[in-house]
């Protein structure tokens, strides 16, 4: 598996970003200095359904109340995923304003609305606290967006961390035997691991194959090891998934509750108190599947569609995961995998 989020036909992603080389991450004696932060848009064509699933204790987010199954707006225009924490919210307000000149959004008396919910991570103290998204990182952004984008310390990953290690940002895409294409977009900034302190490769031994990776040295273990003690205040890993199937807005919530599971594979601990893990799932309905005969007439039509696309949720998202953190380059000094534990690639 590899492949992107824009392998769904109509989505696109675009970054936004200030990073200085000498920026500085702040500690509780000094500031960080610097600029270390950005902004990722998810466009999503018209008529697209969207649906949220909230796991972490400490979540910032917008518009995630208008997503829940039981409130009547269903068709989502774009989603941002930005770093600045609550402050970082203000890059949605670029993002509609450029939805806004091109006649997107919900159609109104005397002009549209644009649905833009929106999703941060914590990383304040990367760079200088006063230096974060405003709404013109997120008009950048959406501008920018295309089929082909950056990963690892771009957009919003630019101040993120998984654990201890430079985090940003990662994709992957799957298509299913039906022709539907499920493929997912993280920031990876968690509280928690993405790799075993006892063997220095990812939870899932699958993945060190897959991804080419080799058991590293007992002593450069031991160096992540002890890292990993050092308390890191940095946390929440948001995401998008898109698939092209035709989805209702309750099916789209089951497929972002099943892609947490996803996290729950390549991150430990994940969705704790300090964490704010949210999970967006954008369904463009560009393909209607048959629903199969084999589903009781008392359950919902779209439940075998639902389960396979949430499966594969979940496995691009674990993915994309680990991907992130492979791209990520170091920032303001935060060490990177290859950095501590270069001997696990070849």
């Amino acid at each position: 598996m590899s492949g992107s989020i824009t392998e769904v036909a109509g989505i696109e992603v675009g970054h936004h970003h200030r990073c200085d080389r000498d920026a500085t991450v702040g500690d509780e004696s000094t500031p960080g200095t610097g600029w270390a932060c950005g902004t990722t848009v998810v466009l999503a064509p018209p008529g697209t359904v969207g649906a949220v699933d909230v796991r972490g204790g400490a979540p910032g987010s917008r518009e995630t109340e208008l997503l829940q199954v039981s409130n009547s707006v269903r068709h989502v225009d774009a989603v941002v995923l930005s770093g600045g924490s609550a402050f970082g919210l203000a890059a949605a307000d670029g993002v509609m304003g450029w939805l806004e000149e091109r006649g997107r959004g919900v159609a109104m008396t005397g002009g549209t609305v644009p649905i833009v919910p929106a999703a941060v991570i914590f990383d304040l103290p990367v760079g200088s606290w006063a230096n974060r998204p405003t709404a013109e990182f997120g008009y950048a952004a959406a501008d920018a967006a295309g089929v082909e984008f950056g990963l690892g310390s771009v957009g919003a990953g630019v101040g993120a961390r998984a654990g201890v290690l430079k985090g940003g940002v990662g994709t992957a895409s799957i298509v299913l035997e039906s022709g539907v294409t499920v493929g997912a977009i993280v920031v990876i900034n968690s509280a928690g691991e993405v790799l075993d302190t006892v063997t220095g490769l990812p939870w899932m031994a699958e993945f060190a194959a897959e991804f080419g990776l080799g058991a590293p040295p007992d002593d450069q273990i031991a160096g992540y090891a002890a890292l990993v003690r050092q308390t890191s205040p940095l946390n929440t890993t948001i995401a998008v998934i898109a698939t092209d199937a035709a989805l209702s807005k309750s099916a789209c919530h089951r497929v972002a509750v099943a892609a947490q599971d996803g996290l729950a594979r390549a991150i430990r601990p994940v969705h704790t108190p300090i964490d704010g893990d949210t999970v967006f799932v954008l369904a463009t309905g560009a393909i209607a599947v048959e629903p199969s005969p084999d589903t009781p007439a008392a359950m919902s039509p779209e439940t075998a569609l639902t389960t396979a696309v949430g499966a594969a949720a979940a496995d691009c998202l674990s993915r994309a995961v680990l991907g992130g953190v492979l791209a990520a380059a170091s920032v303001a000094a935060i060490p990177t995998y290859r950095s501590v534990l270069p001997g696990a690639f070849p």
